[in-house]
């Protein structure tokens, strides 16, 4: 069983999809400080200006709070505005667009709630089920070295491989995790390319953008163009 962990994002771009589309079981790691001024509450989409950022804010946010402590604002008329006025044209705007109304104001608004609802949205579209849990919910020890912690998720699950994001090679040793009975894998995005109406290729936007642009099918390919190494 192949298991992934990852702080919560709103929207993330495709190559957090990839990794939750790789894992068996995803956990959504929100029992962590919150981090300030990072993608969990904010993402970039193609408006006919160009790259336009779109953030929700989240009251009372500080890095001295954990993710699980926090929550998004209701405050979301501005950023459907702009989702709107960014993809009006797009081909798949009339299905889209309703799925993330429908997420942007889910009545738990709860950091890791929001962006678990977005989760499961998007890949029950895709027709692909996923299993999720919030790391919040779950007894294990926080206190422990953060390895030491993944480790441990991993043995609660029974998953003998855990996946981890590329910058994970400058904090964690395959030696390491092997010695407790689990395979580290580091997941590699390949190039992504699909059809935007601008004439240069825009990289690492906000899911939302792949979703507006690209049929379902199209969508479970580019979340499939990845390596495990």
């Amino acid at each position: 069983m192949k298991l992934a962990v990852m702080q919560p994002y709103l929207f993330p771009y495709i190559g957090y999809f990839q990794l939750i589309y790789a894992a068996d079981l995803f956990l959504i790691y929100d029992d962590v400080a919150y981090i300030k001024q990072g993608y969990i509450n904010r993402n970039s989409v193609l408006s006919p200006n160009g790259t336009t950022r779109f953030t929700v804010p989240v009251p009372g946010a500080s890095s001295n709070k954990l993710i699980s402590e926090l929550q998004f604002s209701m405050d979301v008329a501005r950023v459907l505005k702009t989702i709107e006025q960014s993809y009006s044209k797009a081909p798949y705007f009339e299905v889209v667009f309703p799925m993330i109304q429908q997420i942007m104001k889910h009545e738990d608004r709860a950091i890791a709630s929001v962006c678990l609802k977005s989760y499961r949205t998007i890949f029950s579209y895709l027709g692909i089920e996923k299993q999720f849990r919030k790391t919040s919910e779950l007894d294990y020890d926080r206190a422990a070295p953060a390895q030491d912690r993944l480790i441990a998720l991993c043995h609660q699950f029974g998953a003998d491989c855990y996946i981890n994001a590329p910058g994970g090679r400058s904090l964690y040793a395959k030696a390491d995790f092997s010695g407790k009975g689990v395979d580290l894998k580091f997941i590699d995005s390949l190039p992504v390319n699909y059809p935007q109406d601008t004439v240069d290729f825009v990289p690492n936007l906000s899911v939302i953008d792949v979703l507006m642009n690209c049929s379902p099918e199209k969508v479970v390919n580019l979340m499939a163009q990845y390596e495990l190494n």
